[in-house]
């Protein structure tokens, strides 16, 4: 049974009557059963819930001709990162503290999802609450590349990304506070979506760092990802945060894109650049205006993000006192406990002046680089490589946390200025792993980020390559 990679082609199968949503639901259940066991993308599979809903999904196309139109994601299969709350369906967060926990209700995202047709098969393993950049950090054990399982697959949206990526389902969705859906969207040559913060609601998601967190999704392809947006963007009346903002309308015109010099500096990986500078000609070839740029406070972002993301982590995870739910604290992981302690001594008397204060201030300095450049500038969008390394080595990195957070440092800007951002795979390293770009614009630009990698994935094949997991 061959499944297509897109959603528009996966729908005009079910159309065409070529296999029914149950049949699909039985091949990613066999599929994950026979390859996830070197993977370790899923946490739980949900097998009688998604064959019940595959039930209904094939109801729907069997009694309605303008079922698609009515149920955009109809039949698509997709897995959920284990921060989002699924009624009756255990979530962990990737974390022994919760691994016995069953929500009582959904997450806003989750809701809309399955309104418009999809079809959860299962919550897929992260570093527990989200705090890696590789998926080492579960307390499930580690998920593996699809592409090399000797390397990382990328975090924390780690199980996200290889469920995608090894055909175990249609999407995925991810949390992204500071690169943690386009760093393994990159690493797994998937299209990764990191929303302007606001744009989506984070109610019923597990919060890490709430001024940072965005709720996106991990796909194959840049019309995949907008046919989602779509579907769960927008004011849900329970996430204060979430506007209802009049979106970018792209430009008819060419537009100007902006290369940031500090993105391109000392560290870099030459494969990176390569790739990167490969996709920048396609859009120079195209006759778009190239102009480097300026994003001078760039250095600052690792420094500024680790600050106000431990602040804010350790205040989210006081909540988990083993009283009211969840285990006791003896159960955080390493990885949280050194964020706890990094946060509590941020905020802490004599050194919330130093640190983190300090931080908020540099904070409105990288939103400012970044304003310069799009108003003042007349930069339409920005292009950037999204992690300076290829995917590394599983454990290359474990017993050294500061490698492991400048992992981060390409996209922890976009993120503190709540900007969205569009991971777009442009090649591979010599060793066969993937490699990917992020394009990066104003707040609610996503339309303008879409239409751009949709025309980048119309001039290449990146898409149709896939991994062997039979090696």
């Amino acid at each position: 049974m061959k499944i297509p990679k897109t959603i528009d082609e996966l729908q005009e199968d079910l159309k065409k009557k070529k296999y029914s949503a149950t049949e699909l639901v039985r091949y990613y259940i066999e599929r994950i059963k026979k390859y996830d066991k070197k993977i370790n993308s899923f946490l739980t599979v949900s097998e009688e819930y998604a064959y019940s809903k595959a039930k209904a999904v094939d109801k729907i196309i069997s009694n309605n001709k303008n079922f698609f139109n009515e149920f955009p994601l109809l039949g698509t299969v997709v897995a959920h990162k284990d921060l989002f709350l699924t009624e009756g369906i255990r979530t962990t967060a990737g974390s022994r503290v919760l691994s016995s926990y069953v929500p009582s209700y959904s997450a806003t995202v989750c809701k809309r999802i399955e309104k418009a047709g999809a079809i959860m098969i299962g919550k897929v393993n992260c570093d527990a609450w989200a705090h890696g950049a590789s998926g080492e950090n579960s307390d499930f054990g580690p998920t593996k590349n699809p592409w090399n399982i000797r390397f990382v697959p990328g975090g924390s949206s780690s199980g996200s990304a290889a469920s995608v990526s090894s055909g175990f389902a249609t999407f995925s969705t991810g949390t992204d506070t500071g690169g943690s859906i386009r760093q393994p969207a990159s690493f797994n040559n998937l299209v990764g979506l990191k929303p302007t913060y606001g744009a989506v609601s984070r109610y019923g998601v597990i919060a890490m760092a709430s001024s940072l967190d965005c709720v996106g999704h991990l796909t194959k392809s840049v019309r995949d990802s907008k046919t989602i947006f779509d579907v769960v963007r927008g004011v849900d009346g329970k996430d204060s945060t979430v506007v209802n903002s009049k979106f970018q309308i792209p430009s008819s015109k060419l537009m100007k894109i902006g290369i940031p010099k500090e993105y391109f500096d000392v560290g870099i990986d030459g494969e990176v650049q390569k790739n990167v500078y490969s996709a920048i000609d396609v859009f120079r070839n195209a006759g778009y205006e190239i102009a480097e740029i300026s994003l001078p406070h760039t250095k600052y972002g690792v420094a500024t993000y680790y600050i106000i993301q431990t602040a804010e982590t350790s205040s989210n995870l006081s909540r988990y006192d083993g009283i009211r739910y969840g285990e006791y604290r003896d159960k955080f992981g390493d990885e949280a406990k050194r964020r706890i302690m990094l946060g509590t001594y941020v905020l802490s008397a004599g050194y919330y002046d130093a640190y983190y204060l300090k931080a908020t201030k540099v904070r409105s300095k990288i939103i400012e680089d970044f304003r310069k450049v799009f108003d003042l500038e007349g930069i339409d969008a920005i292009i950037a490589p999204v992690s300076p390394s290829p995917p590394f080595k599983l454990e290359e990195r474990t017993d050294d946390p500061l490698k492991m957070y400048l992992s981060d440092i390409l996209t922890v800007n976009a993120s503190l200025a709540g900007l969205p951002s569009l991971a777009v795979p442009c090649g591979f390293s010599k060793n066969g792993l993937p490699i990917g770009f992020q394009i990066i614009g104003p707040k609610f630009s996503e339309y303008t980020l879409f239409k751009l990698g949709e025309f980048y994935q119309s001039q290449n094949n990146w898409i149709n390559k896939e991994p062997d997991l039979e090696e």
